[in-house]
């Protein structure tokens, strides 16, 4: 779907046609795709970014769009390996990936090019919906210019010049779990 992002002088930047379709209620621009529901086949790795807005809102699996797994110990996840990257990791991750359900989990594990590199099973115990992921512009002429892709905060000035991809979660009150016991 081919689209012109162009500099508005509230918004940031803004789809030289845009429908009030390409915003969310806070206001956010969001990337525009086709949505077919019941045709292709899933790639793991790469969900189609309205499925994955719609999960992460409703907290619902990644792959089946059912419940994900949940016990007292919070919802499962399961994420890629990055346990060097901080003390108490997960805890206060943005993350881009939803839950899943446990039958998901396990086919995840085999069939994910990501996971497959590692992965850790993690219970959460709160979410909070916190920005998105996207493709930041800065201003520039005679159209905005793409800066990077980030992850960006609803309260960082940024966000007006972000198109969103994906809805991010912090994660809460994490517990590594053996995703064999679960």
């Amino acid at each position: 779907m081919r689209t012109v992002v162009v500099e508005h002088p509230w918004a940031g930047i803004a789809y030289a046609d845009e429908t009030l379709a390409d915003r969310d209620e806070r206001g956010v621009l969001w990337t525009r795709i086709a949505s077919r529901p019941g045709k292709g086949r899933p790639l793991f790795g790469e969900i189609h970014s309205l499925r994955q807005r719609k999960v992460m809102r409703r907290l619902l699996c990644g792959i089946c769009g059912g419940q994900p797994d949940r016990n007292d110990q919070g919802i499962l996840w399961l994420l890629r390996d990055f346990r060097d990257d901080w003390p108490n990791w997960p805890e206060h991750m943005a993350s881009r990936e939803p839950p899943v359900c446990l039958p998901c989990a396990h086919q995840s594990v085999l069939l994910c090019p990501s996971l497959r590199k590692g992965y850790v099973a993690v219970r959460v115990g709160h979410s909070e919906v916190s920005g998105v992921y996207g493709i930041r512009y800065r201003a520039g002429k005679p159209f905005p210019t793409i800066v990077d892709d980030a992850i960006v905060t609803f309260d960082d000035p940024d966000i007006r010049w972000t198109r969103a991809h994906q809805l991010v979660r912090e994660l809460l009150e994490c517990t590594i779990v053996d995703l064999d016991a679960c």
